[in-house]
Formats: structure tokens, sequence, C-alpha cells
């Protein structure tokens, strides 16, 4: 009796504990599902792009949904069918027990379901967000296609969606037709059971209706490749005569077979005819081959033989739509004579280009500035980046470094929780160094150096929080002081004055010591209420997680502010790969631009997307997506320091190396194609990459910023053209080319490294050089144009074998037309060189110099004279003055001797 007391007793408790249990954990499970959300969400805000998240998240959780609900109904109708079709095809003793029962086989079928459902929910929500917000916010091209009179938009946003709806439709339509046919395989149901073959006659005409959309789809698809067939490409990009002769039509007759296909299987299995089903399926399969196979003849016996003036139409399109997808139908050509006409006076002329010739290189500086710049070894420099200030008054090209910290060179015995999370915070300063001057050692000559920094620039906030380093979450404003930077025996300390971390305040706390799974973090005394949590300092990281539907590039730098905070520059670039007609640079990707600059503040990691190209159609998408995201208004202090990104015009020139070719006979044969030269670098042939220079335009008046890129033709080294873009200003952004003539010969990089090699002085020095456990290093080769002609420069370093060793510029080579010269410094090279160019006219020079320190010597003698005439009158008179007892005027006249006396030195 008591017992059963004592029963009854716990099932009155057991019952409401564990609904309680149950409760807690639904709650433990939704928790721990949205936990990661949350703190994202928290992040975001911290930078004020929470509106961003929720665009993302909402637009992920309805997709999710959607998939979820979708999958999930199919899927338990598909089991609910096979179910109510076993259960009236088979006698009850025939089934097992989890079948009869309802209850039973319901639970069974809702958790298949549940599975299948949460399934299509991740594959849904995780590739379709994007080409959801992009169909729904899509911004117009106003340029149609002239084949199908589509906007280049229907391509970009419109198609991709549909595509995906009615590829995972399919997808799903194929799983269940799979699990159909395992089903009613048994006791083969499937030729005895109306149920069964209605349920197979339902979804083989569902997968028939949808391989007619995607047929009546793939006409516009001709328009995104080159391929004709499985087998074969068009010399044509996009829609080619293959196409439109066979494969758009054959397109059309396969998506009415389809159809046609559907209703015929679903009447047939209906009936109970499966076997005609193999009728259409047969008729489909054989079409489709015999379209292949039809394409194949007419390219082949058709085209092939007179493709050009098959494809000439097609080629068109072709050459206009890939140069408008990449920016290239804006491009400025002129021709210029490439004469040898340097002189003094065009030295004189473009003093500002030749005083910013790059003598040094940033591969070999940046072990320079590893070993002469960092002082402690938890400081780093990752990179060093090419950049332009105005330095009293003079515009300058530099060279740039972030010394940055890396804890883990801190010595073992330091790398605590508290020094790693709280003290050691931030790296601090720059380097900065001329590009174009050396010590007499062949080092840099330094404009901004040491901690503090000390230079021409005021660095007011030095401290650097967030950078390249894979940088380790911090907490500032706690307990300990942040070591600031190294100061003789002593380290001075600082604090972080900004708000722009995540407050370690209530929930916070909890949430982001769970999330760094720190428990000191949770109960450490260190941390007060001011404390700030800083997360994801690595700059890649933070854009990427801000915006990741961006590219972006791979070379960050770092400028100084008018304020003289530090900040990084990233480039941002759009890309699609369903513009018409283009041809892709790499994989399917045929369409790119940077449309936006991203400026991360490198003390208190505030981001700011800033638009560059506003009528960008991709960006104006972006924009309707993301109205929160971008800043149109752009600071001059850092629109000062653009920098057309050099992945971006790496890809346009080498585009451009095919695509400027307007005579389509030409641009078919590819008899002008013009390539990347190459040079010696390391002591290595390697492809030229982007440069960038300080010069002025022939047709301006003031030096810019230019990046350029020398071409040379096809299987040829001699230089055809230069590409350049322009960096400053309003004029950000402009791309041009200068075509030297086709008839004459200028000397293209490879050529001068050639001549260089074959130079017996040169090569007998370097040789030298690189004997007694020295290294010679030829640097970046320069072609610097200037006026209507090219001059080339090259650095050459010594490096010796020690580990320690700094590379340092020893020598500067000049080559200009036929001449090469090798002087310890740049001056003395091109004061060689133009004496090499005009001997006559450097030796009247001579003469000149010569002539004005004669007459100078002449002067100085006969001021010499005069002075010591006068000086032995003034002695005279001065032992005048002593014989007749005049003490104080002699001591006078002794004075203005001195005095006289002084001048002649």
């Amino acid at each position: 009796m008591a017992n059963r007391r004592h029963m009854e007793r716990v099932k009155r408790i057991g019952k409401p504990g564990g609904i309680v249990l149950g409760i807690l954990l639904v709650l433990a499970v939704i928790f721990m599902l949205s936990f990661r959300w949350i703190t994202d969400y928290i992040w975001m805000g911290s930078l004020g792009f929470e509106k961003v998240f929720t665009t993302m998240f909402g637009s992920k959780l309805l997709l999710g949904a959607i998939g979820f609900v979708l999958f999930f109904i199919l899927t338990y109708i598909t089991f609910a069918w096979i179910r109510k079709t076993y259960i009236g095809h088979f006698h009850s003793n025939m089934l097992p027990p989890v079948i009869q029962n309802k209850k039973i086989s319901r639970i069974l079928m809702v958790i298949a379901a549940l599975f299948v459902g949460a399934m299509g929910s991740s594959i849904v929500q995780g590739i379709g967000w994007e080409p959801l917000l992009k169909f729904l916010n899509h911004a117009s091209f106003d340029q149609k296609d002239p084949y199908f009179h589509m906007d280049i938009s229907f391509y970009m946003f419109i198609l991709p969606f549909v595509k995906m709806i009615i590829y995972i439709l399919l997808g799903l339509s194929i799983f269940f037709l799979a699990i159909e046919i395992g089903a009613y395989s048994v006791f083969h149901i499937y030729r005895m059971s109306r149920s069964a073959q209605l349920h197979l006659g339902v979804t083989l005409g569902i997968i028939g209706l949808l391989l007619a959309g995607i047929h009546v789809l793939a006409p516009y698809e001709t328009l995104l490749t080159n391929k004709v067939n499985i087998f074969q490409e068009s010399v044509v990009h996009g829609l080619s005569y293959t196409d439109k002769m066979i494969n758009i039509p054959a397109s059309y007759i396969l998506a009415a077979v389809a159809v046609i296909a559907a209703v015929w299987m679903f009447i047939a299995v209906n009936r109970g005819k499966i076997n005609s089903i193999v009728i259409p399926v047969g008729v489909y399969i054989v079409l489709l081959i015999a379209g292949q196979g039809v394409s194949m003849a007419v390219q082949n016996f058709l085209v092939s033989p007179n493709e050009f003036s098959k494809e000439k139409p097609y080629l068109a399109h072709n050459l206009s739509f890939t140069r408008a997808a990449y920016d290239l139908d804006h491009i400025k050509e002129k021709e210029i004579s490439g004469a040898f006409t340097l002189d003094e006076a065009m030295v004189d002329r473009n003093k500002l280009t030749i005083d910013n010739v790059r003598i040094n290189d940033a591969r070999p500086l940046l072990d320079i500035y590893n070993q002469l710049q960092t002082f402690r070894t938890y400081y780093q420099f990752n990179n060093i980046d090419i950049d332009r200030y105005e330095i009293d008054g003079e515009y300058e090209q530099v060279f740039v470094g972030a010394r940055e910290l890396n804890t883990v060179n801190l010595p073992s015995q330091a790398q605590t929780w508290v020094n790693q999370k709280m003290r050691y915070t931030h790296g601090y300063g720059i380097a900065m160094s001329h590009v174009n001057e050396i010590t007499k050692q062949g080092q840099p000559k330094y404009m901004l150096k040491n901690v503090p920094s000390e230079g021409v620039i005021d660095v007011k906030r030095p401290q650097i929080y967030f950078g390249e380093e894979p940088y380790g979450n911090v907490i500032v404003n706690s307990n300990v002081d942040e070591f600031d930077y190294p100061a003789g025996d002593e380290n001075k300390s600082t604090r972080f004055e900004a708000d722009s971390g995540i407050p370690l305040q209530g929930i916070n706390r909890f949430l982001f010591a769970l999330k760094e799974g720190s428990f000191r973090m949770l109960v450490s005394d260190q941390i007060t209420k001011e404390s700030q949590l800083l997360e994801t300092r690595n700059i890649m990281d933070r854009v990427k997680r801000i915006a990741p539907f961006f590219k972006y590039d791979d070379d960050p730098y770092i400028f100084v502010r008018e304020d003289g905070s530090l900040a990084w520059m990233i480039d941002a670039y759009l890309t699609a790969e369903s513009y018409p007609y283009a041809e892709p640079h790499k994989g399917n990707e045929n369409y790119i631009r940077n449309a936006v600059k991203v400026v991360i503040d490198a003390y208190t990691g505030e981001v700011n997307f800033y638009t560059v190209d506003k009528e960008d159609p991709l960006l104006e998408t972006y924009s309707k997506m993301f109205p929160d995201l971008f800043t149109n208004e752009i600071p001059e202090d850092v629109q000062r320091h653009f920098r057309y990104p050099t992945n971006l015009f790496k890809i346009q020139s080498a585009m451009y190396g095919t695509y400027h070719m307007s005579n389509l006979e030409i641009f078919y044969n590819r008899e002008d194609f013009w390539q990347f030269p190459t040079e010696k670098y390391f002591n290595e042939d390697i492809e030229m990459e982007p440069y960038f220079i300080t010069m002025k335009l022939p047709e301006q008046d003031e030096e810019e910023f230019i990046q350029m890129m020398p071409y040379t033709p096809k299987n040829r080294q001699n230089m055809i053209a230069w590409m350049g873009v322009r960096n400053d200003g309003e004029n950000y952004g402009e791309i041009f080319v200068y075509r030297f003539p086709k008839q004459k010969n200028i000397y293209g990089p490879q050529q001068i490294e050639n001549r260089i090699n074959q130079d017996s002085n040169i090569s007998q020095q370097l040789n030298l050089w690189s004997q007694g456990g020295s290294k010679v290093v030829r640097g970046n080769l320069l072609a610097i144009p200037i006026e209507d002609t090219v001059l080339y420069a090259e650095p050459i370093y010594i490096e010796s074998s020690n580990e320690t060793s700094l590379p340092e510029v020893k020598r500067i080579v000049l080559a200009y037309g036929d001449n090469i010269v090798m002087e310890e410094t740049f001056d003395k090279a091109l004061e060689k060189m133009l004496t090499l160019i005009d001997p006559e006219k450097q030796k009247d020079k001579a003469k000149s110099e010569e002539k004005q320190e004669d007459e100078e010597q002449v002067q100085d003698i006969t001021g010499s004279e005069k002075i010591l005439q006068d000086v032995s009158k003034m002695f005279d008179a001065y032992q005048d003055e002593l014989s007749k007892g005049n003490w104080e005027e002699a001591a006078k006249i002794m004075t203005q001797i001195e005095e006289r006396l002084g001048e002649v030195e």
C-alpha cells in the first residue's frame, strides 16, 4: 500500500517535472541554435551594421522556413502515400506492426520529414539568400542583348534565381522518385497497385515539366558560354552560329517533347501500361543525342571550314559586350612617336618624374624594415606598400609599412592569458621611406621611423589595434594597463580611448565568455564595467564578416589621415558570372568592378564602405539590398590615397591585350594580340607585374600617380604599347593606352634585360660581386615613360649569404635606346646617360662649367689681392697708433684687420 502511494506521488511530481525538463531542454536547444546569431547581431550592432545583419538573417530565415516547409510537407506526403498504398495493397498480417500502427508510423514519417526538411532548409537558405535578394532588388543595366532583347539584368539576376528554383525542385523530385521506385519495387507493387502507379505518374510528370523548364531557359544560356555541345567550343563566347541554327530550336523541341512525355507517362502509368513509358523516354533521349550530333555536324562541316564568315556578327557582339563587362569601352588610345628625344631640357621639364623614379623594391625592403625598424621580437611588418603624400609642398611617392604586433613572438614566459588578452593589445606606428633615395650603405632613406614615430608626418594615433596579423580578441579598459611601446629600459603604457568595442556588461559578458570558451573572462576581477571586447581584429576577416557577398583585394594598405590617425584601405570587387557574350577571365566570372573602397580605422576598428562608382547597376542592386551599408560622401583625406587595385588592373590589361582589336578579322585571327612582357627578377625570368610611378602625361601639366603595364606583341619582345590608369582626384580610374608605331622598334623589358646581361662591363662586375659569399639580386625593371620616349631603370642589390644580412642597393642601371650605364646613384647614371646621348653638348657644358669656375677663381684672386692691400694699409696705421701710445685706437684697427682677413677664408 505504501509503495503504491509512493509511486502515485512520484507520478504526480514526475509529470510536471518532465514537462519543465522538456521545456528547459527545448529552450537550451533554441539557445544553442540562436547563440551564434545573437553574438553576431551584437557585434554587427557595435559597428552600426545591425540592419545589414537582419537583412541577411531575415532572408536566410525566410528561405530556410520555405525550404523546410516545402521539403517537410512533400516528404511527409510521399511517405504517407507509400504507407497508404502498402495498407491498401497488402493484407494486415503481411505488414510489419510499424506500418500498421498509425501512431508509430506517423511519428516515423514526421521524423523522416523533419530530417529531410532540415536538409532542405539548409540547402535553400545556403544557396538562395543572395539570389533572392538580388532578384527582389535588382537594378536595370539599360542595355539589352541583341538576340532576345532582354535587359542584362535578366541574365545577371532573374535567370540565376529561376534556374536555382527549378534545379532544387528537380533534385527533390528525383530523390522522391528513387524512394518511390525502391518502395514500389517490393513484390512488383507498381504493376498491381493503382495508387502506386498514380504516385509514380505524378512524380514522373513533375520531373518532365521541370526538364521542360530547363530546356525553355537553355536558349538564354547560349549567350553565357562558348560551348556548342558537350564536346566542342565555339570561337565566340556567347551566341554562335550553331547555337542560333541548331541548339536554340533543339531546346524548344526538347521542351515540347518533355511536356508531352510528362503527360504520356502520367497517363500510361495510371493505366498500368508501365512498359509504354519507355517510348517517350526513348524519344526524349534519342532527340537529346540527335541534337548534340547535329550540333557537332554543323560545327564541323558547316562552321569550321568557313568560320569567320559564319561567326562574324556574333564576334562583334562578343567583342563589344566583353569590353563593356570589363569597363574597357571607355579607354582612350593615343599614339606616341617613341622617338629618342631624351635630353637635359626634357629631364628639367620632367623633374618630378625623374625625382620619383623608384630605385628600391618592396620585397627586399620588407626584410630591411623587419630587421631595422621592429626593435622588439613581437613587432612585425607584414607588407610594404606604395603610396604618395605631399611632403613640404612636394608631391612624393613613398614606401609605407605598418609595425604590427605578433604575440606569437612573445617570450614563452610572457604568453599568459592576461598578457595576450589585456596587456599586449596593439602594434605601434608606421615606417616610411623614399622610393628614390638611399643612404651611402644602400639602405632606404627613412622619412618616418623609430618608436615613437619621428619624421616628416605627425602620426597622432600610432596605435594599431586592427591590422593584417591574425589577431586574437582582446579586452581593453580593464584594470591592466596596455603596453604601448618600448622606451629604453622601460615600457610605456596606454588606455584605449574609443568606445567601438563590445561592452562587457550584463549578458554580454556571459555570452562572449561562452563564445570565447573562457571561464576566466567570466570571473576575472580585471574586467570592469568600462571594459570592452575588441573582436575580429584581422581586417580581412572583419570586412568579410560584415559583407561576405563581396570579393576583396588581398593587398590592404595603410595610410595616414589628415587628423594624424592611421587607417587601412581595402578594395572590394563586385563580380558576376552571367554577363551575356562576355568572355570569362577566371572560371565563369566575366564581370568585375571596383565600385567600393573599404576603410578600416586602425585604432577604433570603425569600418566604412565608400561607394566609388555609383552608376554601376550591380552596386545599385546591393545598395537596394543593404541601404545602410554604404557611405556616399568620401572624405578628401581618404580619396587622396585611392589606389587603383592592381589585381583589377591586371585583369583589365590582360583582357585588353585581346579585346583592343576593333577589326573583326584581325580579332578573329588574334593577329594583333598583346601580352605582358617578362623581366629578370631575383635572377629569374618572371612575368612583369603592373607598377606605380609618378609621371607627367604628355598632354598634362602636372605629375600624377599612375599605375602602368607595358605590352609586347605575341612571341616578340619589343614594346608595342603601354596601358596606364590614373589615381588622383577626379581622374581616378581613367584608363588610357599609348601605342608606339608598329614600324618602329622600341626595346621591351626582356630585351633590355638581355642587353644588360650582354654588356661586358656590367656582367663582369656582377659576376665579381657574386663571388666571395655575396649574392647579386636584380630588382624590378621599370619602364619610365617621359613625354614621347621611354627610359629604363633597374636597381642592383648585393646581399651576403649570412642569414641576418640586409640587401643593399649598390648600383643603378639605366637603359635608353642603345645605351646602358651602371653607376652608384641614379643621378650619376642619368648624368652619364646624357653624356652618351649627346657627348658634344655635354663637352660644351663641361667647358662652360670649367670656364665659370676659372672666372670665379679669378674673381676670388682679384678680391683677395684687394683685401690684402687693405690689410697692409690698416697694419701700417695700427703700428703708427702703437708708436703714439693710442692703445684703444690700435685695438680697434686690429679688430678690423681680423674681420677683413676673415673675408679671405
